[in-house]
């Protein structure tokens, strides 16, 4: 569920950059607070991103902004039935907020409340002024993948469809045609996903060099090998291709 964390931040770190109000007042300390908590929180300092965002919610305990990334802290040191809580929170202030939606989407998914989660998702996505739904249907894509694979692509077209370019929906379509087999259109996917230049990641190295092999091009098979050795030495995916090819 690694793309959905790194999903989440960032839609925070938009919902709080659109903030606004007067200066001067409690509202705007707890928006600065919010702010400050965030950024702490995206460099990995949680308990200082805790300590600014409970001083915002004293400043305004009604800023579903800052219970939303009071949430993700929460979520990041795996403290769930708080983050359930702070993200119900937050929609309860804001139920129109769909980043926070998306959010709360991928985090139910994560807990394996799948349809719950999916419903966040088609709420996000039908909201006409979010800014970004390839991200929810993606997220959707996803959390689905291992238990419906044909609702899983069904989303990720989705995604694509809106943004032929996004690299976390190819990456994804890359995993789930290798895991069908279908290696022609996995390659397709891996030439998208290189076109937009998107950094390599561990899961997509691997998957390339299993469809070359598949396909038979060992030559180009080998270099994603290397690749994934040198880049992601420490990854699951580098640790079942030594398996793999220890023979």
């Amino acid at each position: 569920m690694r793309l959905l964390a790194v999903v989440l931040l960032a839609a925070l770190m938009a919902g709080c950059a659109s903030s606004g109000g007067n200066r001067g007042n409690k509202q705007e300390a707890s928006r600065i607070n919010t702010q400050l908590g965030i950024d702490y929180a995206r460099n990995g300092q949680l308990q200082l991103a805790e300590e600014k965002l409970q001083r915002a919610l004293e400043q305004d305990s009604s800023n579903a902004l800052t219970h939303a990334a009071l949430a993700f802290v929460y979520q990041q040191r795996g403290e769930t039935d708080a983050a359930e809580r702070s993200y119900r929170r937050s929609l309860s202030l804001n139920p129109d907020d769909s980043q926070v939606r998306n959010n709360f989407g991928a985090f139910l998914c994560g807990r394996g409340k799948n349809a719950e989660g999916e419903g966040y998702f088609l709420q996000a996505v039908r909201d006409r002024r979010y800014a970004t739904p390839e991200v929810a249907w993606t997220n959707a894509g996803v959390c689905f993948r291992a238990k419906d694979r044909e609702k899983a692509e069904g989303y990720l077209r989705e995604a694509l469809r809106i943004n032929p370019a996004f690299p976390d929906a190819l990456a994804q379509m890359i995993v789930l045609s290798g895991e069908k087999q279908d290696y022609l259109r996995a390659r397709a996917f891996v030439q998208r996903y290189e076109q937009t230049g998107a950094p390599a990641s561990p899961q997509v190295l691997w998957q390339a060099a299993q469809t070359e092999a598949a396909l038979g091009d060992l030559e180009t098979a080998r270099r994603y090998q290397i690749r994934l050795k040198r880049e992601f030495p420490d990854s699951g995916e580098a640790a079942m291709m030594l398996k793999t090819y220890q023979n």
